[in-house]
């Protein structure tokens, strides 16, 4: 897929070099100023303006701080229309101390309601840039959660997910995201409280996976490097 990834930081630089690594094009979008700066990422990635990235574009991934997310969907909504857009991002507040919403919405309810012609998902927002470049652990593979419309679509994601390395698991629709980000905002926590980066959570069943359908009560165990 030709993939744009609206954000150049350590999360999307990490995303970018997980789904190069399996042939997916991935180029880059970010400000004006910053372009001019760093015409050329390296490595043979590409780096353009938001919109210029967005354009040539299958899926695009927000991997910006959630202060500037809802003004970029908001200027180019109708670009997005027609693609895939995956929000990796946490609607945190102005001092990253909280989540700005909490479970009756979620941050990529309110971007889908700005660019609906587009189709949001929520994921990769519950891993660190560490986890993110090696999704194994001695206790499993990592897991990621995917919110967002059931179809071919949501397909594509979880395909997305699995090329990233993580254990790619429906979380259900788009309004699960409202469970997924508090998941996220978790995750801020633990590493403020001192834990290493390089941590994720794995998820863990005792049930056949024909069946787990039936039993949506996993254990989830942190797995650390």
């Amino acid at each position: 897929m030709r993939i744009a990834i609206i954000g150049a930081g350590r999360v999307g630089k990490s995303l970018g070099a997980a789904l190069r690594a399996t042939r997916h094009r991935i180029v880059y979008g970010v400000r004006s100023d910053e372009l001019s700066a760093r015409p050329v990422h390296g490595g043979g990635e590409d780096m353009e303006t938001i919109g210029g990235a967005i354009a040539g574009s299958d899926a695009v991934i927000l991997a910006i701080p959630w202060t500037s997310t809802e003004a970029i969907v908001c200027e180019h909504a109708r670009a997005l229309t027609g693609k895939i857009v995956i929000d990796a991002t946490n609607p945190l507040n102005a001092t990253s101390s909280r989540l700005a919403l909490g479970f009756d919405s979620s941050g990529v309810e309110i971007l889908q309601s700005h660019a609906q012609g587009a189709t949001f998902f929520k994921t990769f927002n519950a891993a660190g840039a560490d986890a993110i470049a090696q999704p194994s652990y001695p206790q499993g593979r990592a897991v990621m959660f995917v919110a967002g419309p059931a179809g071919p679509q949501k397909q594509a994601v979880l395909g997305l997910v699995d090329d990233v390395g993580f254990e790619a698991v429906d979380a259900g629709e788009l309004r699960a995201a409202r469970l997924l980000e508090p998941l996220g905002m978790l995750c801020l926590e633990l590493a403020a409280q001192g834990r290493k980066g390089d941590f994720a959570f794995v998820l863990a069943s005792r049930e056949p996976a024909e069946v787990e359908a039936e039993h949506p009560c996993a254990v989830v165990a942190l797995g650390a490097g």
